[in-house]
């Protein structure tokens, strides 16, 4: 019985880790409410994330902001131009999508291409800023790169990614509203931890072994 009680119990050390990224995920969310910085949020969320996947996280807010702050301005600027991409890929979309065959169809692949270079993009910008000190234009670059490079892993994450979108599918409407709750309760989070299971693992690949720092440069 005692050794239920005992705080190191895989139970306690689980609930523990489901309180955080409970905590983790709520204050992601309110911090991406100005739009403007979410950038900066979604990069301390991976900071803190690959942090507990290496056992390494004791304190959630602490660390959260440290990175936010230290990374807001470069994160802010990767947001903006990642927004900016975005409106300007939804825009193309809708106007191949109006055009007549075959120009249409041709743009709308084109297009479509394009989007998916932006998702892979998006994935990683963000843990790359959260890991590794960089110029914005290497973090792009990386980002490219690191995704096609590791296509296997760029495909389980985003499957993790769109595992919500299932929701959608499901017939019962009070089933989805619980899984719906239980998407804003922890959704980012989650994803985000269980994204930097993989991140971890490619990022090490790039840490020269003899290196110590917390954030370390890529070189191009």
């Amino acid at each position: 019985m005692g050794r239920f009680f005992n705080m190191d119990n895989k139970f306690f050390v689980f609930m523990g880790k489901i309180a955080d990224l409970c905590m983790l995920n709520l204050l992601c969310i309110i911090c991406c409410i100005p739009i403007v910085t979410a950038g900066a949020s979604l990069t301390a969320l991976y900071y803190v994330t690959m942090k507990m996947v290496r056992n390494e996280e004791a304190y959630i807010f602490r660390s959260f902001f440290r990175s936010f702050k230290q990374n807001f301005k470069q994160a802010t600027v990767i947001n903006i131009i990642m927004l900016a991409a975005a409106a300007l890929l939804y825009i193309d979309t809708n106007i191949a999508g109006k055009m007549g065959q075959p120009a249409g169809k041709i743009l709308g692949m084109i297009f479509a291409a394009f989007t998916l270079l932006y998702v892979m993009i998006l994935l990683y910008v963000y843990p790359l800023l959260a890991k590794f000190y960089n110029s914005v234009k290497n973090t792009f670059k990386n980002a490219i790169l690191m995704a096609i490079r590791h296509l296997p892993y760029t495909i389980l994450m985003l499957l993790i990614c769109a595992c919500p979108i299932l929701i959608l599918f499901i017939p019962s409407f009070q089933i989805q509203m619980s899984l719906i709750m239980l998407v804003i309760l922890f959704g980012p989070a989650v994803i985000a931890y269980g994204n930097s299971h993989f991140f971890v693992r490619i990022f090490d690949k790039y840490i020269p072994e003899e290196s110590v720092s917390e954030e370390t440069e890529v070189m191009p």
